[in-house]
């Protein structure tokens, strides 16, 4: 895996990328994080792939290299064995990837506890989840709901129940949340269900009734309906984009 700084972008080093398009097709895997990527394309290995760097840089990685399909959305994408992410924090969770690939998810949990790690993303996780813009939130009371919804999120969580976790009228809160989140406590909620069942698909074999259930969803119909309207997808069509 490669990782490096952010003047890697203009490495000139014929005898690294030399070595690359080498042990290429030799290794199981090949990955980086973040700009690390430029490498993989400057060595030629991103001709005619899908990858993926940093939003902040994905741009000037599309724009440098046209042979490759720069998908800035996801924390990291795979195609064949060369693997891409996005910032540090990507890089963990690829790295976390490649530990489920060989040893299980409960090798990998166990992993991810040691680190200290608040969430495992899959390989579709947008890089700015709506767990992570909340993060913005300068008040605590707003901060800790945050986290009790990911925690609850199978459970009813509506404005009324909200409102009074937060110990507040439920016209303060909406208008409170929605300030310091950036949008409604029920667009909050669906954004975080359809996340939760992203995770889900990706890295388990469960039914969509069962996922659907799990994410705080009444139905799998109701779940397909809140797919289409944020990602314009399907479950079933997302499960087969990220084995």
């Amino acid at each position: 895996m490669l990782v490096c700084g952010l003047g890697t972008r203009n490495a000139r080093d014929p005898a690294l990328f030399a070595w690359l398009r080498t042990r290429a097709p030799r290794v199981r895997r090949l990955g980086s994080v973040c700009v690390g990527a430029f490498l993989l394309a400057e060595a030629g290995l991103l001709d005619g792939k899908r990858a993926t760097a940093h939003w902040k840089f994905s741009r000037e990685l599309g724009r440098r290299y046209p042979k490759v399909t720069v998908v800035s959305d996801p924390v990291w994408l795979k195609d064949g064995n060369i693997y891409t992410s996005a910032g540090i924090s990507a890089g963990t969770d690829l790295a976390l990837a490649w530990v489920e690939e060989d040893c299980g998810n409960a090798i990998t949990s166990e992993v991810a506890r040691e680190l200290v790690l608040f969430l495992r993303r899959p390989a579709g996780q947008p890089q700015l989840s709506v767990s992570l813009a909340a993060q913005a939130a300068e008040m605590k009371v707003i901060q800790e709901i945050e986290v009790w919804i990911a925690d609850n999120i199978r459970k009813k969580l509506s404005l009324d129940v909200l409102a009074r976790r937060a110990a507040m009228s439920v016209r303060n809160f909406e208008r409170v949340f929605t300030r310091e989140v950036g949008t409604s406590p029920a667009r909050y909620v669906l954004q975080a269900r359809v996340e939760a069942a992203q995770r889900m698909l990706a890295r388990t074999d469960r039914g969509l009734a069962e996922i659907a259930s799990a994410s705080g969803f009444s139905s799998a119909g109701l779940m397909r309906r809140a797919f289409l309207r944020t990602l314009r997808t399907s479950p079933a069509a997302y499960r087969r984009l990220h084995p």
